[in-house]
C-alpha cells in the first residue's frame, strides 16, 4: 500500500488541501480571538489593509494561483507523455513518485484552497480595519511568496529531470535500494551456508502428485507476503515452491507453484483449502511492474532506453551506450549478491518456502540480448556489450561463467554477420579476446580485486 501511495500524484496535494482548509477555518478565528494583543512590532510586520484590500489580495492570490497550478500540471503531464514517448513507458513510475513534483502541487493547491476559505472570512461595510483577519491575510502572502520560489525551483528540477541521463541515474538509485533490502551480500556465510545444505537436503522439486497453486488474480505479481507463506507452510507441514517471480506476468487459474507434505503421502481436503488460499492471498497482483520486490525491473527500464534509442525514428546510439554502462554496473554489483531461488526456512532451519528469483542468465539475457539485436551495426554499441561482458568477467565467480560464456558467443556471432569496416571488426575482436582472457584468468585466481 506504500508503494503504491508513493506512486500516485494525488495522496500529497489532497493531504495539503485538507490542511489548507483547517488553517482557513482555524487562524481566521484565532485573528477575531487574539487581534487585540498582538504586539505593536509585529503588528507593523502584518497585513494593515482594510476589508476591501484584504478581498483584492486573496482574489489575486486565488486566482493566479489556478492559474500556476494549470500550468505546472500541464508541464507535469508534457513531461509524462515525452518520458513515455521517446524513453519508456515504464519510466512514467519514476516522475509521477517524483517528491518534488508532488510537494509542488500541494503548495499551490493548499494556498489556493487557503486563499478562498480565508476569502469566505472576510467582512466588508463596516469600519476600516475590523472585520479583517490580518494575520490569515498575512499567511496567504508569505505562501504566495512561497509557490513563486516554488514554481522556479519546480521548472529548474524539471529541466533537469527531463535529461536522459538524470532518468538512467534515478532508475540505478532505485535498483541499487531494491537490491540491497533484498539480496543479502554472496559473503554472508551463514546464508549461504544454510542454503546449501537445505539443497543437499532436498533438491525442491515437486513431486508427481504435489497440490498445485493457481493464480488469483490477473496482473504483474508486484509482492510476496513471505509471513503469510511460511506460516502456512509450518502450518501444514508442507513445502511451498513459488515458481513465478515478481515481475512476471500471471492470469487467472494458472498455476503459480506447488505444494506437498513433508511428511505424509497427502493433504487433507481441509489442509489443501487452507494452502490454496494462503498462497493466493500472499501473492499481490497489480495493473503494472513495480520496485517493490521486482529485481529485474530496473535492468527492463536500462534496457527500454536503450532499445528506443536505437530505433529509426530516434537514432541516438550514446544514450544506447549510456544505458548499457549502468546496466553493466546493475550486473556487476548483482554477481556480489545472492541470486536465483529464495528460500525461507523454519525455526529448525527447515526448507520450508522455495520463491523464484531471476538468476545471472536470466538477468544478463535481459540486459545485452535486445540491444545486441537493434545495434548490430553500430560498433560503439557492440563494443559497450563487450566490455559489460568483460567488466562481469571481472567481478564475477566461476558459478557465474557460463551465462557470460554463452553472451560472448552470441556477441562474437553477431560481429561476424555484420559488414564492418576492417579497423571496426579488428578492434571489436580484439574486445571479444579481452573477455576470453578474464574468463581465464577468473577461472583461474578467482575474482579480480
Amino acid at each position: 500500500m506504500r508503494d503504491t501511495l508513493r506512486a500516485q500524484l494525488w495522496p500529497l496535494p489532497t493531504l495539503g488541501v485538507v490542511l489548507a482548509v483547517v488553517a482557513g477555518v482555524v487562524l481566521p478565528r484565532l485573528d477575531e480571538q487574539f487581534q487585540h494583543d498582538i504586539p505593536p512590532w509585529l503588528s507593523d510586520y502584518l497585513f494593515s489593509g482594510n476589508a476591501d484590500a484584504a478581498r483584492s489580495v486573496l482574489e489575486a492570490i486565488a486566482g493566479s494561483l489556478v492559474t500556476v497550478t494549470a500550468l505546472t500540471f500541464s508541464l507535469t503531464v508534457l513531461t509524462l507523455q515525452l518520458a513515455s514517448s521517446q524513453f519508456s513507458p515504464r519510466l512514467l513510475r519514476t516522475f509521477t513518485a517524483d517528491r518534488y513534483v508532488q510537494t509542488t502541487l500541494a503548495l499551490f493547491l493548499a494556498t489556493f484552497t487557503y486563499a478562498l476559505t480565508v476569502l469566505r472570512t472576510v467582512r466588508t461595510g463596516e469600519d476600516e480595519r475590523s472585520g479583517v483577519p490580518h494575520m490569515s491575510v498575512t499567511v496567504a502572502f508569505l505562501l504566495t511568496l512561497a509557490s513563486v520560489l516554488g514554481l522556479v525551483l519546480f521548472l529548474s528540477h524539471l529541466a533537469r529531470e527531463i535529461r536522459v541521463e538524470t532518468m538512467m541515474s534515478s532508475v540505478h538509485s532505485a535498483a541499487d535500494r531494491t537490491i540491497q533490502r533484498l539480496l543479502p551480500h554472496r559473503e554472508d556465510a551463514p546464508y549461504r551456508n544454510l542454503a546449501a545444505e537445505a539443497h543437499q537436503g532436498n533438491p525442491l522439486r515437486p513431486p508427481s502428485n504435489a497440490l498445485t497453486l493457481t493464480v488469483g488474480t490477473s496482473g504483474f505479481l508486484t509482492s510476496v507476503d513471505e509471513d503469510a507463506l511460511l506460516n502456512a507452510a509450518v502450518a501444514a507441514d508442507a513445502i511451498l515452491v513459488i515458481d513465478r517471480h515478481p515481475g512476471s506476468s500471471l492470469i487467472t487459474g494458472t498455476p503459480m507453484g506447488a505444494a506437498w507434505p513433508r511428511t505424509s503421502e497427502r493433504f487433507t481436503p481441509e489442509t489443501q483449502a487452507r494452502l490454496t488460499e494462503a498462497a493466493s492471498k500472499a501473492v499481490t497482483t497489480g495493473s503494472e511492474r513495480t520496485d517493490h520486490q521486482d529485481i529485474a525491473f530496473s535492468l527492463r527500464q536500462l534496457t527500454d532506453i536503450a532499445a528506443k534509442a536505437l530505433s529509426p525514428g530516434v537514432n541516438d546510439p550514446t544514450t544506447a551506450v549510456h544505458a548499457l554502462s549502468h546496466s553493466s554496473a546493475l550486473l556487476c554489483e548483482l554477481t556480489q549478491r545472492h541470486l536465483g531461488p529464495h528460500l525461507l526456512l523454519d525455526n529448525d532451519q527447515q526448507v520450508r518456502v522455495v520463491l523464484q528469483r531471476p538468476n545471472l542468465e536470466d538477468l544478463l539475457d535481459l540486459a545485452v540480448t535486445q540491444p545486441m539485436r537493434y545495434g548490430a551495426a553500430e560498433p560503439a554499441v557492440l563494443a559497450r556489450i563487450a566490455m559489460l561482458l568483460r567488466e562481469l568477467a571481472w567481478t564475477s565467480t566461476p558459478a557465474h561463467q557460463p551465462p557470460v560464456h554463452s553472451a560472448l558467443t552470441r556477441l562474437r556471432a553477431t560481429i561476424d554477420a555484420q559488414d564492418f569496416h576492417p579497423t571496426e571488426r579488428l578492434q571489436l575482436t580484439e574486445l571479444t579476446r579481452l573477455i576470453g582472457e578474464a574468463l581465464a584468468k577468473q577461472q583461474a585466481h578467482g575474482p579480480t580485486p
